[in-house]
C-alpha cells in the first residue's frame, strides 16, 4: 500500500494518483469512489461502492453546509473553538485539530477517510480507505504502508508494518514539497499514526510545519509527544529520517 499526500478539500486541480497501481490488498475487493474533489480508493470484503458513495455525500454535505454558515472553518490556520451544535464530522475536525494546533481543514482528508471507513464496517469486517495518501484501516492481518517522499532517496524505500492489534488506525502524511496542501515547512514527508485518522492528518500537518532544516528532525518526536493520541511517526528530509513511538520500520 502506498502513502502519498493529502490534498485540500476544495482544490480545483486533480492530481493523477498513479501510486494506486502499486497498492495490493490481497483477498479484498478494491474500487474507487469519486465525488467532486474527494477521490477515495477503498478495499473491503466486497464491492461497497454504493454504500461508500452515500457516506461520502453525507460527509461532504455536513462539511459544506457548515462552511456556508461558518466560512472561517475553511480558511483558519489556527484552531477554532469547539461547537456543540456542529455536525459530527465537523466536531471531530475541530477537536482533533485543536489538539494539534492547526486549522480545522488540516484534518479534512483523514476525517473523510475515517467517516467512510467506519461507516463501511457495518457491511465489511475489513476496510481500508485511502484519500490522497491519508488512510483509515481496519484489517485482520498485518499491512505494510510505504512512504512516498517525492525526490528524497528514501522515498518508497521505507515502509511501516502495521499489526492487526494496532487497528483501527489512521496513517496520514504531510509534506512541505509535494501536493497541494499548505505547509509552512520543507519536509519531504511526515507520516503519523494515530487511532483517529483526523488526528493523524492534523498532527502530520502540525509537525511538517516545524521542519525547516535537518536538525529539526531531532525535535519532531518531542513535539509529537505533546499531541495526545498519536502513536508514532516518521519524518523525512532529503536523505535523513527520524522515527519515534510505536512504529515498525521495514525496508522495501
Amino acid at each position: 500500500m502506498g502513502v502519498t499526500l493529502s490534498g485540500n478539500f476544495m482544490e480545483s486541480a486533480y492530481e493523477k494518483r498513479t501510486y494506486r497501481s502499486r497498492i495490493h490488498t490481497r483477498g479484498l475487493h478494491s474500487f474507487c469512489v469519486c465525488v467532486k474533489e474527494t477521490d477515495l480508493w477503498i478495499s473491503a470484503d466486497r464491492n461497497l461502492e454504493r454504500q461508500a458513495r452515500d457516506l461520502v455525500l453525507q460527509c461532504r454535505y455536513e462539511i459544506e453546509s457548515y462552511i456556508q454558515t461558518h466560512p472561517l472553518f475553511k480558511t483558519a490556520l489556527q484552531p477554532l473553538a469547539p461547537d456543540p451544535y456542529a455536525p459530527p464530522v465537523v466536531k471531530e475536525m475541530l477537536e482533533k485539530t485543536g489538539r494539534a494546533g492547526v486549522g480545522p481543514m488540516a484534518a479534512v482528508a483523514g476525517a473523510i477517510a475515517e467517516y467512510v471507513g467506519t461507516g463501511l464496517m457495518e457491511y465489511s469486517t475489513q476496510v481500508v480507505v485511502e484519500n490522497g495518501g491519508d488512510i483509515y484501516m481496519q484489517a485482520d492481518r498485518p499491512l505494510t504502508v510505504s512512504i512516498f517522499a517525492g525526490d528524497s532517496p528514501l522515498s518508497e524505500r521505507i515502509g511501516l508494518k502495521i499489526s492487526e492489534k494496532q487497528m483501527p488506525l489512521g496513517v496520514c502524511t504531510s509534506s512541505g514539497r509535494i501536493g497541494h496542501s499548505l505547509s509552512l515547512g520543507i519536509s519531504h514527508a511526515v507520516t503519523i499514526l494515530a487511532g483517529s485518522a483526523a488526528l493523524a492528518d492534523s498532527a502530520a500537518t502540525a509537525l511538517a510545519n516545524t521542519i525547516q532544516e535537518k536538525k529539526d528532525l531531532e525535535a519532531t518526536a518531542a513535539v509529537a509527544r505533546n499531541i495526545v493520541g498519536t502513536v508514532g511517526g516518521v519524518a523525512i528530509l532529503g536523505d535523513t529520517m527520524a522515527s519515534w513511538g510505536n512504529v515498525a520500520l521495514v525496508s522495501l
